[in-house]
């Protein structure tokens, strides 16, 4: 039985977040339930020196990931790779500065800087305690390879996809990777900053590394099972918006009438009319990541939700 398959059942009962060892000196720190601001991270350690995945969405959150580091053993990061710009995944950096060196894609750091206090905007009622804006500081456009001791990471920009400037994370000695919000595991994919077509690339890049182990944005730890789910998703929403655009629908008709069959078991099911919505955009030639309005967006998964607006978690 493998280390995943063994440990499952003790991760979907999980409320608080766990550090799990998926090989020696490779970690992931899980939050669950991986739903709106529950994000996952990880860290990388020699014993010696530590690279970080991610953060988190508040201070308490971000400060509670800190101390699972040196709960570890291993010592603070001196490096913290960003998957991408969204705050859940970046708000926590300043609590590991100036010690670490933030790494993210070029446009990681554009998209980090250009929106700033993101989470605020969107869920004012939310305490995310202290939030310092730290992008990164080293940057890259298509590849780079760090190392932590003996272990060889390499960062991918698999394009436009999530977003403008999502990462992968991949450990090829290990088999291990970390996805960022490229994948969402028992959550709905979000694509409304990104790119529907560009998701789909993501997903073959993905497939093609051939990992044993898959680290999600959101959601427990899984293997290359989950890109089967994520792909036959966003092929859904490909037909669908097509459909609808060409029958003149809006995204929010096209949602409210969709058949959700197989998916309406993914949290976040209001996460269709954001995609479809990126979907009209592909379709009316906008280009990859191109801004949509995301305070129409965000009504629409509202009216979606029953009335009910999306709540963060953190």
């Amino acid at each position: 039985m493998s280390h995943i398959s063994a440990n499952a059942a003790t991760w979907a009962a999980a409320t608080e977040p766990y550090p799990v060892q998926l090989a020696p000196g490779v970690h992931a720190y899980v939050q669950p339930d991986g739903g709106w601001c529950l994000n996952n991270a990880g860290f990388i350690s020699d014993g010696r020196t530590t690279a970080m995945i991610d953060t988190a969405a508040t201070e308490r959150r971000a400060r509670a990931l800190r101390e699972a580091v040196l709960a570890s053993g291993a010592p603070l990061p001196g490096l913290l790779v960003n998957t991408h710009h969204h705050g859940d995944h970046t708000y926590g950096n300043w609590v590991f500065l100036p010690e670490a060196t933030a790494v993210g894609h070029a446009a990681c750091r554009a998209e980090t800087l250009a929106n700033g206090h993101q989470l605020h905007a969107i869920w004012p009622e939310v305490d995310f305690g202290t939030v310092e804006i730290a992008p990164p500081t080293l940057t890259y456009t298509d590849a780079l390879t760090l190392h932590v001791g003996e272990i060889e990471v390499q960062l991918h920009h698999p394009g436009v996809a999530h977003t403008l400037g999502d990462t992968f994370v991949w450990l090829p000695e290990q088999r291990i990777v970390y996805t960022g919000d490229l994948v969402f595991h028992g959550g709905t994919p979000f694509v409304l900053m990104g790119s529907l077509a560009g998701s789909l690339r993501a997903v073959e890049q993905l497939r093609a590394l051939d990992a044993e182990t898959v680290v999600p944005g959101h959601g427990t730890i899984t293997g290359p099972e989950v890109y089967d789910t994520i792909e036959r998703y966003l092929r859904y929403v490909t037909e669908l918006a097509a459909q609808g655009h060409q029958a003149g629908h809006t995204p929010l008709e096209v949602a409210r009438g969709a058949d959700l069959g197989e998916f309406a078991q993914l949290r976040e099911s209001e996460r269709l009319v954001a995609n479809v919505h990126r979907a009209y955009a592909e379709l009316d030639g906008l280009p990859p990541g191109a801004p949509l309005d995301p305070v129409a967006v965000f009504s629409d998964m509202t009216e979606l939700n029953g009335g009910r607006p999306v709540a963060c978690h953190a």
